[in-house]
């Protein structure tokens, strides 16, 4: 079922490791082009190019943009009483570990009298996005708005897309989800045209009470963002690099994937399970073994063919396992296994080796790792504590998941006196011509006349 790349008794660059890994075609460049107008309309007409927008790609045209209040109510009233309880164990659990991320203001004393402090300043304003599609994400919520909440962010928004089976409303169980974290800005909108309309801003004009219940809306204005986070489809992605700059992201999140670390004593069932859970997201899902078994291999290869076949998205969970960015990797041994994950830098990395805890601590590139046989990626996905928002595609080689730090900037505070200033003022002075730029050092002679 999985492709397999044979890499024992071979010894591989960096650089050929990375184009030997199978991968997932993700052309963001070509998809900004196809988001362009489409943000651009956001940009110019606003609200009526959302719903336009909402009627052509959702297929539903909702009532309006800002869910009302009582409907996100409605949602956590109507909440089966066992998901309420996995969705609150969960906002328990995440802010746990995320309260614990938020960072202390530093003051250096740099000489007497002069000191720099490093302040750390949530963002204003976020805008937090809950992919539809294929699944649907409570836990993005979650994952999302918790840190955004312990960082201290004075505003936020979520964006969900609009279902036509619920109304034009984003899914109840993500409303629910907002409304047991107390989030009550929430819009139906999805897509490139959600992160358009948190970067630009738009305003929704009242209306009066029509048909159905006889609901009348008031004007609302949703405010520009500074900062947008959260996964989506390869057109969120393409909006994101479009609008950076205007906007702050978090990242430009492709197809999800796991890469499972695994030796002889690995449980090949265990295994299985684990590809098969991130193959059920998305037809364009990463799964790779990384083994220097192949008796696991046979084993773990055995039991997908039991495991597919009866799982309830098996085609797409086929399609996933079959595809060129899924399969197996034959490797000499563990040593030469960290090296190939450490390349791949997964978003989800499991280790299930013997002594997995010493051999996860050597691990460099990865999202997340998930340490022996009983920590699945799905606890992280759900209620480890851990964060799911994680880097894809490789971009684990230089980016982070997200944390509280995601919604925080540090700002130097700088405090010389005129002595401190004295003291080293003739160095800056100095530096200023060596680099040919004099009015900087002049700032200086303002002040202290005599280093002139």
């Amino acid at each position: 079922m999985l492709s397999v790349l044979d890499l024992r008794g071979r010894t591989l660059t960096l650089r050929e490791l990375r184009r030997a890994m199978p991968r997932a075609a993700f052309d963001v460049e070509a998809a900004v082009q196809a988001v362009a107008p489409i943000c651009d309309d956001v940009r110019d007409r606003g609200a009526a190019a959302l719903l336009e927008l909402a009627e052509r790609f959702d297929g539903v045209r909702p009532e309006r943009l800002r869910v009302p209040a009582e409907v996100i109510e409605g949602a956590l009233a109507t909440l089966d009483p066992e998901v309420r309880s996995a969705l609150e164990e969960a906002i328990r659990r995440a802010r746990l570990v995320h309260a614990d991320q938020r960072r202390q203001d530093t003051v250096t004393t740099v000489t007497e009298g002069g000191t720099v402090t490093e302040r750390w300043v949530p963002v204003d304003r976020v805008g937090l996005y809950v992919p539809g599609g294929l699944a649907v994400y409570p836990s993005s919520v979650v994952m999302n708005v918790v840190p955004a909440q312990l960082a201290e962010v004075g505003s936020l928004a979520v964006a969900s897309p609009p279902q036509r089976e619920h109304g034009g409303w984003p899914h109840p169980t993500i409303l629910a989800a907002c409304a047991l974290l107390g989030v009550d800005e929430v819009y139906a909108m999805g897509g490139a045209q959600a992160i358009a309309a948190f970067a630009h801003g738009f305003e929704e004009e009242a209306s009066p009470a029509t048909g159905g219940d006889g609901t009348a809306y008031e004007a609302s204005t949703c405010e520009p963002v500074a900062l947008v986070t959260g996964p989506g489809n390869i057109y969120v992605a393409a909006a994101k690099r479009l609008l950076k700059g205007l906007i702050g992201i978090d990242a430009e999140a492709g197809p999800t994937e796991i890469a499972i670390l695994a030796d002889a004593t690995a449980d090949p069932g265990h295994v299985a399970a684990d590809l098969i859970s991130q193959a059920e997201h998305d037809p364009m899902a990463a799964s790779v073994l990384v083994t220097d078994s192949p008796d696991l291999h046979m084993r773990v290869e055995a039991e997908l063919a039991a495991r597919v076949a009866a799982t309830k998205h098996h085609e797409r969970v086929l399609t996933a396992l079959t595809g060129p960015q899924s399969g197996v990797v034959l490797v000499d041994d563990v040593e030469a296994g960290l090296r190939v994950v450490d390349a791949y830098a997964a978003e989800h990395l499991e280790i299930q080796t013997a002594d997995a805890a010493a051999v996860a601590a050597r691990v460099r590139n990865a999202g997340a790792i998930f340490v022996g046989s009983f920590s699945p990626v799905s606890l992280g996905d759900y209620c480890a504590g851990s964060n799911h928002v994680l880097p894809t595609g490789g971009s684990a080689i230089h980016s982070s998941g997200l944390s509280v730090q995601s919604f925080l900037r540090g700002i130097h505070v700088v405090d010389y006196s005129e002595a401190a200033l004295r003291e080293v003022g003739g160095h800056v002075v100095t530096l200023a011509r060596s680099e040919d730029l004099p009015g900087h050092g002049d700032a200086i002679i303002a002040r202290l006349p005599e280093l002139g």
